[in-house]
């Protein structure tokens, strides 16, 4: 336990004073199309959302931070009231610790607050046996979702994260199987962790029973850097040149959205810093932006701090809801974009069996 604590500190660490960002924002390839006659009243603007089957003010959500250790306990009650205060949708990081018998009070914390969206968090590593190291099954998911009052439970995707680790789960096979067994026992939602999910694997978690996909992709924190920085503080050079040779790995953001769009609700994350890039991910087709590392700092100072930066990021949404004329969430997801830049490069090429399509 003491191990997990101290290397869910260290993550946190990495990630505040580290150079673990993608070296580009694929958010900044997308422009949305200026509307100069707009017709609509911006005090009037409706940002709403039903995301997961919860309404909340806006379609956006604090995405999984942490929980596990010490520190983490202050760094989740102020991310939930902040959350509850602006009836925005709160994610946990993974509850692995907790599960484990290590601490549960930084994520039974949340409990206490009216957040309208709340959402557990398990690794799907931890779904199979790994070197010594039993499955979690069903009875593990509801403990999760019982601690903090969740209305869903992430399956989080780290793959690229358990590589690059010195002490990473790296048995994969069954996975899937897993996946699909627990969907009939509790809900759940998949979630990647900086990588991007592509059109297959989309494809097969479709009709499986999961309620939704957080794409989660590449141009926000890269774990594979954070466990680099990680790595060589500990002298383990071979994973961390691991962790930087596979730095920038994954798919851009908003194209894994595009891809990703198999007709589950979709959350975006991975590099959604404004409320601009919020408006953007609805544009491209998700239900909902998510964001973390944009409120990581606030989130050690205060629940005001943080509830000051999200307040930023919804009038921001606010204002480019209003400059492309969109009265409500339903018209901004109707509205035109431009795709320019590396993101471009990437959506130009879909492979469909074995013929590229440009």
């Amino acid at each position: 336990m003491k191990k997990i604590e101290k290397r869910k500190a260290d993550h946190i660490q990495a990630t505040l004073e580290g150079d673990v960002a993608s070296s580009h924002n694929y958010w900044d390839d997308i422009k949305l199309v200026h509307d100069a006659l707009p017709e609509v009243d911006l005090d009037e603007i409706d940002t709403s959302a039903i995301v997961l089957g919860k309404k909340l003010s806006a379609p956006l959500m604090v995405t999984a931070i942490t929980g596990g250790y010490s520190e983490a306990e202050k760094i989740n009650r102020n991310l939930a009231e902040a959350c509850a205060e602006l009836r925005i949708g709160l994610g946990i990081g993974s509850q692995r610790a907790a599960l484990e018998k290590g601490d549960r009070k930084s994520y039974a914390i949340i409990k206490d607050y009216d957040v309208p969206l709340k959402v557990g968090n398990i690794g799907a590593p931890q779904l199979i046996a790994q070197k010594n190291k039993r499955a979690f099954g069903a009875e593990d998911a509801r403990k999760a979702m019982d601690m903090i009052g969740a209305d869903v439970v992430a399956v989080h995707f780290n793959f690229l994260q358990e590589v690059a680790q010195p002490e990473g789960d790296t048995r994969a096979k069954g996975c899937y199987d897993a996946i699909r067994s627990l969907a009939r026992e509790v809900p759940i939602m998949v979630k990647e962790t900086g990588a991007g999910i592509s059109r297959d694997v989309a494809m097969r978690l479709k009709g499986i029973g999961i309620r939704g996909l957080d794409i989660s992709g590449t141009g926000g924190t890269s774990f594979s850097k954070v466990e680099a920085v990680r790595s060589r503080a500990m002298g383990d050079q071979r994973c961390s040149a691991i962790g930087e040779t596979f730095g920038e790995w994954g798919i851009p953001a908003p194209v894994s959205v595009m891809w990703a769009n198999v007709g589950l609700p979709i959350i975006a994350s991975g590099g959604v810093v404004d409320g601009l890039q919020a408006a953007k991910s609805i544009v491209v087709g998700a239900q909902c932006a998510g964001t973390a590392r944009a409120v990581l700092k606030e989130a050690l100072v205060s629940s005001k701090a943080v509830e000051d930066k999200l307040r930023l990021m919804l009038d921001e949404l606010r204002a480019a809801m209003f400059l492309t004329g969109s009265a409500n969430v339903n018209e901004l997801a109707s509205k035109d974009f431009i795709l320019t830049g590396a993101a471009r490069e990437w959506a130009s090429c879909i492979k469909e069996g074995q013929q590229w399509m440009f």
